[in-house]
């Protein structure tokens, strides 16, 4: 478990005061993952160590992207938070991940910054070659080599560049705040915090990120699990299934039999979903350009066709409904294509 000291006497009388940034279209998990966690240590522990506050530029009501709202407080120029969440959005496009000044306000005054998801995004983009090994979500690092050529960033569940952690954020919140409240509370409370959010294992920042691409998807079937991962690797330049099986080393009849057995299709339709799936994530939350994302999902042509032939809309369709509030790809028979 990643820390920077051992709780000690001033740790056990102290209460440590966490900042949430967050903006309009922020991600509710993460929020409850900080939050949660955060309640149940003050719960349990006598003198409750940790107290929060929600930050945003002009402070307010915010919105998550699930009509959810918190009552947020206005930046400070001088912040005196110990630590500072920086929440991931719906949008990762949005200017208000792009927080380098606040970033700079906390750290100067030896608060650790924690940047999730989206937010650690745009912090490695602007890092340039100095951010290609931190982390971020798995989705957010394609979207990185898409856009950047940035093929190294990680797919560890956090990595360290000095004051500032770039974190995958969703379900890994909750380990990275376990984490930090490791320094604060003793082992003990600790576990018990976790036994209470029945969180069994409390991963290290050094842990690879799992379903990214780099791990299988435990079907429970070796065979079957190595040609997703291969499909996986393969999505902006598909491979022809022939391929596929000589590097998976079965028979292009057996690889059929144990989609069929597991998914109900074939691994040509799963292969086909698999890369649709990824350009419907890409239409509805960045700002590529239809014919970009059909060439990076591996449709050089005839991507509009096959996206409609999937979700019952055309990709233009689907991005005019989102941009005006729509909630992404389910048919509408009132709107035309």
């Amino acid at each position: 478990m990643n820390s920077r000291s051992k709780p000690d006497l001033e740790s056990t009388f102290r209460c440590w005061q966490i900042d949430i940034v967050v903006a309009d279209g922020f991600v509710l998990l993460e929020v409850a993952a900080i939050v949660d966690a955060l309640r149940v240590a003050n719960r349990i522990i006598a003198q409750p160590p940790f107290s929060w506050t929600y930050r945003s530029a002009k402070g307010g009501m915010i919105e998550s992207r699930c009509e959810a709202f918190v009552n947020s407080q206005p930046f400070v120029d001088r912040p005196t938070a110990d630590y500072a969440f920086v929440i991931g959005n719906s949008d990762p496009d949005t200017p208000a991940l792009s927080l380098p000044g606040l970033i700079s306000a906390y750290t100067y005054r030896n608060a650790q910054v924690f940047l999730l998801a989206e937010a650690a995004s745009r912090y490695i983009q602007d890092r340039g070659d100095k951010g290609v090994h931190l982390s971020t979500h798995w989705e957010n690092s394609a979207l990185l080599r898409e856009r950047s050529g940035l093929f190294e960033a990680g797919t560890a569940l956090a990595s360290e560049d000095g004051p500032v952690v770039t974190c995958a954020g969703m379900g890994a919140t909750v380990d990275v705040v376990l984490s930090v409240m490791g320094r604060h509370i003793s082992p003990a409370a600790l576990v018990t915090v976790a036994n209470v959010l029945l969180h069994d294992n409390i991963r290290d920042f050094s842990t690879r990120q799992p379903f990214g691409g780099a791990r299988g998807t435990a079907t429970g079937d070796t065979d079957l699990d190595h040609c997703i991962r291969i499909m996986q690797d393969n999505i902006e330049d598909p491979l022809p299934i022939s391929e596929l099986v000589a590097q998976v080393g079965i028979s292009a009849r057996s690889l059929e039999r144990k989609f069929k057995t597991s998914f109900a299709t074939t691994p040509n339709s799963f292969y086909r979903e698999m890369r649709l799936s990824k350009a419907n994530n890409l239409l509805l939350n960045t700002s590529l350009s239809v014919q970009e994302i059909g060439l990076a999902c591996g449709f050089p042509s005839g991507f509009s066709g096959q996206y409609k032939a999937q979700f019952g809309l055309t990709p233009l369709v689907v991005r005019k409904r989102r941009r005006s509030g729509g909630q992404g790809a389910t048919p509408d028979p009132e709107i035309g294509e």
